[in-house]
């Protein structure tokens, strides 16, 4: 993967700006913090978004890949408010799920899930190179 950033551009922090990749192309549905069994564990946002992420990690390992292979994550929360007050514990799960890749990244509050247990929905696109 080339990460794309315009050399006069501040550097973002905790994603990319763009990133150009070529190889076998995997598209995730948006992962909710839900366990194997589609059942809510908690309502709690920080560890709604682990569980996300770990969701996301078995789906990559299914088809061989990690979470280097990741190039956009879309981010879907129901309450900014909430969102923000979580960072530092989504922070710590992110380093620990998914370590020091910051792939493209988007972050939307939304009106509501089609579960009204979630707190947010993650959606991946991960590319393993040729």
């Amino acid at each position: 993967m080339q990460i794309l950033q315009p050399s006069d551009w501040a550097k973002p922090k905790g994603y990319s700006n763009g990133i150009a990749a070529k190889g076998r192309t995997i598209f995730l549905a948006g992962q909710f913090g839900c366990n194997a069994q589609g059942k809510f564990e908690t309502s709690d946002f920080a560890a709604q978004a682990r569980q996300s992420l770990k969701n996301i990690l078995a789906i990559l390992a299914e088809a061989g890949a990690g979470p280097e292979h990741i190039c956009r994550m879309n981010w879907y929360v129901a309450d900014r408010k909430e969102y923000i007050a979580s960072l530092k514990d989504v922070g710590a799960a992110y380093r620990e799920l998914i370590g020091k890749n910051f792939p493209v990244m988007t972050a939307l509050q939304v009106g509501g899930f089609m579960d009204d247990s979630a707190r947010l929905e993650i959606e991946v696109t991960a590319v393993i190179p040729e």
